[in-house]
């Protein structure tokens, strides 16, 4: 074993678990902390298998866009920020189904390429990708960003519940005042 995979053994363990503490706990906004810790991890594990520009694009969009937007959501429509009571349910099933998704993708792959060796194509340049990004790609990379306003649109609707409502009464236009 060659310190590289130490390293990426190292690496992937803590993404692993990492990844347990997101679904385990019962702190919102820890849930995104561990995110963090688990998407650094996996750019890590990139960045010592020689893929710098997948660790840049992972570190930027994933840590960056993704997990920000996370915490405004919990922003945006006032989650609770300690533990949860809703958030306690029994964890036995999901670890059952997880284990056995787990084992049988495990299964899978082994039973798919067994011990052989595959060879790996020749490394893409950031010229490349960014011609397939661009060119072949510039159609659904637009209508994610469009969804992505959407959901923070709908995110800021969804949390004011004063938006609509006319200053004067307190009600919105549609609705009446009750009758004293």
């Amino acid at each position: 074993m060659t310190g590289v995979d130490a390293l990426l053994l190292a690496l992937g363990a803590v993404a692993v678990g990492a990844g347990v503490l997101v679904v385990a706990t019962r702190h919102l906004v820890r849930a995104g902390l561990y995110l963090v810790v688990c998407l650094v991890a996996v750019a890590g594990m990139y960045l010592v298998l020689t893929a710098e520009l997948v660790t840049w694009v992972q570190v930027l969009i994933y840590v960056g866009a993704v997990v920000v937007l996370l915490l405004f959501a919990v922003m945006l429509t006032r989650a609770p920020i300690g533990a949860s009571d809703d958030l306690d349910r029994p964890g036995w099933p999901a670890t059952l189904i997880g284990g056995g998704v787990g084992l049988g993708l495990a299964a899978l792959l082994v039973d798919a390429y067994g011990w052989t060796r595959v060879e790996l194509p020749q490394a893409g340049t950031a010229e490349r990708i960014g011609e397939q990004v661009f060119g072949a790609w510039v159609l659904p990379f637009e209508l994610l960003s469009v969804l992505l306003l959407a959901a923070l649109v709908g995110a800021i609707v969804l949390s004011r519940p004063d938006i609509g409502r006319s200053p004067a009464t307190g009600t919105s236009d549609g609705e009446r005042r009750p009758a004293r």
